[in-house]
């Protein structure tokens, strides 16, 4: 079988797996338990459930349009089959909506998904526990027809058009249409606008849906996905994937909007991306109200045809009718000098929000097209929400991280018509274009001796025609409601906060824990001296990245959620211009720090910032179309500017926290890309620049590494297996976990002969290649959970016999794999790989190796190490910062894994 009809039967089969698991709670997609795995008891859910609360704490205002959240359960402890019910901390009962999203080998439950609609008024904990779901009041319902679906939650209605150019026929309230011809729009520029002579002429294309497919169909929760590409004549371009979440009793809508960039970056400019909706207006222009959301809790309050500030007085009710966006009296009761003269007020029925920083936002107004705009206000960061509408209805719409994903834009036109025209723009129109063109000129680094000197120097691994940003992608969260009326301030207010921050539900780090989910951790523990100056430092380590973010402005379209790699302390600023210094893409694994920081501490802000780097890393740091479609590019000036294309970067150990805790279908999209990525090892030699002999790749003999190549395929073919995919990817999985443990000398082979079909490494001769590297992209964390999962000896006995030698002596090394490893770096990384021997083999001795190990602090944070930071202020910088320039995020990442992991393991041997 070709790999290409390949690829398409795994998706095919995906999707059939999902759709029936749907539908039958057990799924018949499910894998089968593992041979050797270890029996346990199915016991049932305790009658008492389990307590969950809101991420960021107390109770949300009404829910704007539902939550979905995730829980994990105890190996053995929930049945597949099991029902759920959710209550209140008071006894209220909860409408709830439940489905599986993973299974342990023996079949029990070991992740599920629920999700709660807009009907019931949320509290501020709940209850999940075995019972039977109350019904929504009006459960969502979803008709499938030939050329459309509609979607209904008891509130409003939704069309959803499954050809042609209009992504949302119709959004409608009762009788009343409040949106329509909601489409996907796109501005291409053919030269960058910073460029001197020739034509900037834009051309304007539209997203044509080319597939709907409805994921869930209520009772509480409905998912219609829509895919397509944007068209202009005969060419189709920026594929996108964009889902409409649709929750029982709610007026609002979700939208979760994918694209690709699949352009030339020397001639193909985003000039402006967005969706847009055509919204009637049914009322006088007087009663026609545009709102937008500012920082924190304000709004501004704007009427079409403002009659406040005239020279004559309507009346002091009719002037407080209008602010407050309530209908005014009938013009009859005005005072005629007023009412007899509305026709010379001016109307405006244009408006625009423009986000083109992160520090600053400008709202204009024109009377329309043609005329000159007026400004109205400014400010620092906008809420990214807003209004246009009337006391007969008006529609809402919003945008997540709207100055973090800057240029950003929010537009009103036409609001003095019968048709207003609404624009949610992702890029800004009125910035410059946007320019994806390789940063530099090569510096005549034509072949791969000059390029391994260029790594020499800036760490940076160039090669020509590698800096390219095809195929990389950006997911952007929306907001929209089909609103009664124009809602007052608090309910602005309210709408913006869900546009911000989406309520979520959430587990307890004790409950997370006890399900044994995601390998060794424990919650945080201050309860010696000891543990908490470890304590002290991780959220030291935490704060001081989290701060870096705003202090240093790692925000925009492409850049937010990444953080930079290394320290320039003789500027004072990270070495965002120095080659492979800059953005840290993934390197050392800060994605798995930051997502252990949270499963420890529960906190909101440990999980937003992991969060957003999930939604960057994903996406803008992987290739999702084109030659090195599932590869990730190594840290970079730009994010796609590396030539090691690797799956150490595009990894699903990356993403699986998120997708679990939040179900989050698209994060599952890329995460199951990923299954067969295997292939790209036909496209791409990794060791192409340092490999001395000749080398052609062969399906059945691929060149692979046992560290950062057979971890990312693991953690793929590990999370299809618990998700109940693909049984390819479990063969693949033990298969491979058989082969590395035959091998010689296990994981201290280094590599190996791969054969593309089995996922089998053909048996070698002894030898020895380990690499600093090859532990710290989640082979720790798979190969704890593979052992926990299947209790497989031999493969257990290949990775102690790995952990126990990467810092042991080179006498120890010799004597059992024939050869020492040579001077290795990232000893302190490595002092967990030491501690989980010691945990499993239960060795004192080794405990207290692994807490030296971490002590001594080798390419790392020794004990040694006060841990401060200084303001930096005056003329050596732009602005004032904290500034602790002993702190680089891959030390960062390593010091916190190795932190958590070794107190998880042998912190009771942790030396006071």
């Amino acid at each position: 079988m070709s790999m290409i009809s390949r690829r398409n039967l795994l998706l095919g089969a995906a999707a059939v797996g999902a759709a029936e698991q749907l539908v039958h709670p057990r799924g018949r997609a499910r894998a089968e338990p593992a041979a050797g795995t270890r029996a346990v008891r199915v016991s049932g859910l305790p009658g008492d459930g389990v307590r969950l609360r809101w991420l960021e704490g107390g109770a949300p205002g009404q829910l704007a349009a539902g939550c979905t959240w995730g829980v994990p359960w105890p190996e053995g402890a929930v049945p597949a089959d099991q029902a759920f019910a959710l209550r209140t901390a008071t006894g209220q009962q909860v409408p709830l909506q439940t489905w599986a999203t993973a299974y342990w080998p023996d079949g029990s439950l070991k992740w599920t998904a629920h999700a709660l609609g807009a009907d019931v008024p949320p509290a501020e904990q709940y209850v999940l526990a075995a019972g039977t779901s109350v019904a929504p009041a009006t459960a969502v319902t979803v008709e499938d027809r030939r050329n459309e679906v509609e979607v209904s939650t008891g509130v409003i209605r939704c069309v959803i058009a499954k050809k042609g150019d209009h992504l949302v026929r119709a959004l409608v309230r009762g009788d009343r249409e409040i949106a329509r011809n909601g489409r996907l729009v796109c501005l291409r520029q053919g030269k960058s606008g910073d460029d001197e002579g020739g034509s900037v002429k834009s051309e304007r294309f539209t997203g044509r849906v080319e597939k709907v497919t409805v994921e869930q169909s209520g009772p509480v929760r409905a998912v219609v996905k829509v895919e397509g590409g944007h068209r202009h004549g005969g060419r189709s371009w920026l594929p996108f994937t964009v889902r409409l979440y649709f929750y029982a009793g709610s007026d609002g809508v979700r939208a979760v909007h994918s694209f690709v960039y699949d352009g030339d970056a020397e001639k193909d400019f985003i000039r402006g991306l967005g969706i847009r909706f055509e919204v009637p207006m049914r009322d006088e222009p007087h009663n026609r109200h545009v709102r937008f959301a500012g920082p924190d809790d304000g709004v501004l309050s704007e009427a079409v045809r403002g009659i406040t500030g005239l020279r004559r007085d309507p009346g002091a009710e009719v002037r407080r009718a209008q602010v407050a966006g309530r209908a005014t009296p009938p013009t009859a009761t005005w005072d005629p000098r007023v009412g007899s003269r509305l026709h010379l007020v001016p109307a405006f029925g244009d408006y625009s929000l423009r986000q083109l920083s992160a520090d600053g936002f400008q709202i204009r107004k024109r009377t329309k097209a043609g005329h000159g705009w007026i400004p109205v206000d400014s400010a620092g960061r906008a809420g990214g929400l807003g209004y246009v509408g009337g006391p007969s209805g008006g529609f809402a719409f919003g945008m997540r991280d709207f100055w973090q994903l800057h240029p950003t834009q929010l537009d009103v036109r036409g609001a003095a018509g019968e048709v207003a025209e609404v624009t949610v723009w992702l890029w800004s129109p009125e910035a410059q274009p946007m320019d994806l063109r390789f940063y530099h000129d090569g510096m005549g680094q034509d072949t791969h001796p000059e390029q391994l000197e260029g790594l020499e120097i800036t760490y940076e691994d160039y090669e020509p025609g590698f800096g390219t940003p095809y195929g990389i992608a950006r997911t952007t969260e929306l907001l929209f409601w089909a609103l009664d009326a124009t809602p007052a301030a608090a309910r602005v207010a309210e709408l913006a906060a869900a546009v911000r921050t989406p309520p979520l539900v959430v587990a307890s780090p004790a409950h997370l824990h006890a399900a044994g989910v995601f390998g060794d951790w424990s919650p945080v523990d201050r309860s010696t001296p000891a543990k908490a100056r470890i304590e002290d430092r991780l959220d030291f380590l935490f704060d001081h990245h989290r701060g870096q973010v705003e202090q240093r402005s790692w925000y925009g379209f492409w850049d937010y959620g990444d953080v930079m790699h290394s320290y320039d302390p003789d500027r004072h600023v990270w070495r965002y211009d120095v080659g492979g210094y800059a953005w840290a893409n993934s390197e050392l694994s800060p994605d798995l720090w930051l997502w252990y920081h949270y499963l420890r501490t529960g906190k909101a802000e440990a999980f937003r910032f992991a969060e957003a780097m999930t939604r960057h890393t994903g996406e803008v740091d992987v290739y999702h179309l084109g030659r090195w479609q599932d590869l990730g590019t190594r840290h970079g000036v730009q994010h796609w500017a590396d030539s090691a294309k690797q799956l150490r970067i595009s990894t699903a150990g990356y993403r699986r926290f998120h997708y679990f805790l939040t179900a989050d279908e698209r994060t599952g999209d890329l995460m199951r890309d990923l299954v067969d990525s295997d292939r790209t090892f036909l496209v791409l030699d990794p060791l192409r620049k340092i490999r001395t002999g000749p080398y052609e790749p062969d399906p059945h003999a691929l060149s692979v590494s046992t560290g950062t190549d057979w971890s990312g395929l693991a953690l793929a073919w590990l999370t299809e297996w618990e998700r109940g995919g693909d049984p390819i990817a479990r063969e693949k999985l033990f298969n491979g976990m058989r082969t590395i443990a035959a091998m010689p000398n296990g994981f201290a082979q280094g590599s190996g002969l791969y054969d593309l079909d089995t996922g089998e490494f053909a048996p070698a001769r002894p030898a020895v290649g380990v690499g600093s590297l090859g532990a710290v992209f989640g082979l720790v964390e798979v190969c704890s959970e593979l052992i926990d999962l299947t209790g497989d000896e031999a493969f257990t006995k290949a990775w102690l016999q790995y952990c126990r030698l990467y810092n042991g002596t080179a006498a120890e090394q010799q004597a059992e794999t024939g050869q020492a490893w040579g001077s290795l770096n990232l000893r302190q990384a490595h002092s967990r790989l030491t501690a989980y021997a010691a945990a499993k083999l239960d060795d004192p001795a080794l405990a207290a190796r692994a807490w030296r190990e971490f002590d001594t602090g080798h390419a790392g944070y020794p004990a040694t190490r006060e841990f401060t930071s200084v303001r930096v202020q005056g003329p050596n910088v732009l602005r004032p910062v904290d500034e602790a320039a002993f702190v680089s995020t891959n030390a960062s990442s390593q010091y916190g894994l190795a932190a958590i992991q070794c107190l998880a393991l042998v912190g009771d041997h942790l030396p006071a």
